[in-house]
């Protein structure tokens, strides 16, 4: 039989995969993924898994559980030789092996795009998986613990300031929701007011939210200041080192919370160990039906799709001409594309990707949103229920749709969680502080010395 390996599990991956298994006929093709990870991460639900909204787990997908028909290998794909059609597959243990395939799909995702900006890397969290959303979650609350034991200062102030760089979708919904949350943890803290949390957002450009009308983003911001955000358009990061900002406008403050959400870029650890054709941005050129390739060249057996792919936009909407980095492009794409390669498999021609956008919509905390597509715009509590139905029936598998929707209902009646469960990132250290450990050998005793003799003994010896 043919196998198809598909590198990634992510949106385009597991839908690819998803739909193979669906259409393809029995015994038509093997089918393998590959992903370090062993689940799709829905990521526009990060900013809500950082606020409490959502139950981290029910923000992902288990590839194994819903990928019943497929071969899920939990691994790195570190070299692609399509020439030979064979993938160098490193799993977490044991050594790397080839794996020969027929087709191969590329969907390796993206990650946070960052810049040299000192003490970046040290101090930032990104927003790309689930695990660096609970972390700012149980940073947050950790902070709020430590506050209320301190007096008004510097210190308190540091702990209780967030600051998020990038003023996409990403950085306003984590952004908000993360004020939202830090509004209605304050009841429990009586030693601290509204007034000693500090918000901002940085911006480089003159505006927020490319993907809606200036007007919207306008509300946006407006809406954020009068609930204590504070946003810096046209404002770039100098610095973050040890905590400290430093901006364009000459503006410091310290901060012991960075969010960093300032663009991403197509996965550099699958586009470097690969053969195939990689435009100037770092991303696999992809023909509009999805097959690696150009217009005037097709890379036979080789497919590509999601943010890890230059597809162009026929729509007409894309930046550059080509389809933008989000989701609803890599799901579409993922569908489509398990469609033409069984077309292919089959000597039929695959079809071309055309998807106009449909709108962008944007949580801004509970019980505020903003949603645009074209002219019509609606913002407020309509746009977060449309937010939420839209997203809550977009995830992947009625399976995680029951889990999520479940969890915002017991939110509703039970109100958010705030326990923080940072110690989980040193799970062994309760363990550690006081496990008994052997006590050291006690030290060799040294051999005894042998008796001193003088030398004139033998001469006194000889005399007598």
């Amino acid at each position: 039989m043919p196998k198809i390996l598909i590198v990634g599990g992510g949106y385009a991956g597991f839908y690819t995969a998803w739909k193979l298994e669906k259409w393809l006929r029995s015994g038509e093709a093997e089918v393998t993924v590959v992903d370090p990870l062993p689940y799709l991460t829905y990521q526009p639900f990060l900013p809500e898994v950082a606020a409490g909204s959502i139950e981290a787990r029910h923000t992902v997908v288990s590839q194994r559980r819903h990928l019943k028909k497929s071969t899920v290998l939990q691994a790195k794909v570190t070299g692609i030789d399509h020439a030979s059609k064979t993938a160098t597959i490193t799993p977490p243990v044991g050594e790397p092996y080839q794996f020969e395939y027929d087709q191969i799909v590329v969907t390796g995702g993206a990650v946070s795009r960052t810049f040299p900006i000192p003490g970046i890397a040290e101090n930032a969290y990104g927003l790309k998986t689930v695990e660096e959303a609970v972390a700012i979650r149980d940073r947050l609350l950790t902070n709020f613990d430590k506050a209320s034991q301190l007096p008004a200062g510097p210190e308190r102030d540091r702990l209780l300031t967030v600051t998020v760089v990038g003023g996409g979708f990403a950085g306003i919904e984590v952004f908000a929701e993360l004020r939202s949350y830090a509004s209605s943890l304050l009841k429990y803290y009586p030693t601290l007011t509204f007034d000693d949390t500090h918000f901002h957002l940085i911006e480089a450009m003159g505006r927020i939210m490319p993907e809606v009308s200036l007007e919207t983003s306008h509300w946006v911001i407006k809406h954020l200041a009068q609930r204590g955000g504070e946003i810096h358009l046209d404002t770039q990061l100098k610095s973050a080192l040890d905590g400290k900002i430093e901006l364009s406008t000459g503006e410091t403050f310290e901060s012991d919370l960075i969010v960093w959400t300032a663009g991403v870029m197509a996965n550099p650890a699958v586009v470097r160990g690969s053969d195939l054709p990689v435009e100037e941005r770092g991303r696999i050129k992809t023909r509009a039906d999805l097959r690696v390739g150009d217009e005037d060249e097709i890379v036979e057996g080789a497919w590509a799709a999601g943010d890890i792919s230059a597809v162009p936009d026929l729509s007409g909407g894309g930046v550059g001409g080509y389809c933008v980095p989000n989701a609803q492009h890599a799901v579409r794409q993922g569908k489509l594309l398990a469609k033409n390669i069984v077309a292919v498999l089959r000597g039929e021609e695959p079809k071309q990707y055309l998807h106009k956008n449909m709108g962008a919509v944007a949580g801004l905390g509970v019980g505020s949103g903003v949603f645009q597509s074209g002219k019509l715009s609606l913002k407020g509590f309509v746009a977060w229920v449309a937010h939420r139905g839209y997203h809550g029936l977009a995830i992947p598998t009625w399976e995680r749709k029951w889990r999520v929707f479940w969890g915002w209902w017991n939110n509703f009646a039970l109100d958010r969680d705030i326990v923080s469960v940072q110690a989980v990132q040193h799970p062994r250290a309760a363990f550690e502080e006081f496990a008994s450990r052997p006590k050291p050998p006690a030290p060799a005793a040294e051999p005894a010395a042998a008796p001193a003799v003088s030398a004139a003994a033998p001469a006194e010896a000889a005399a007598k």
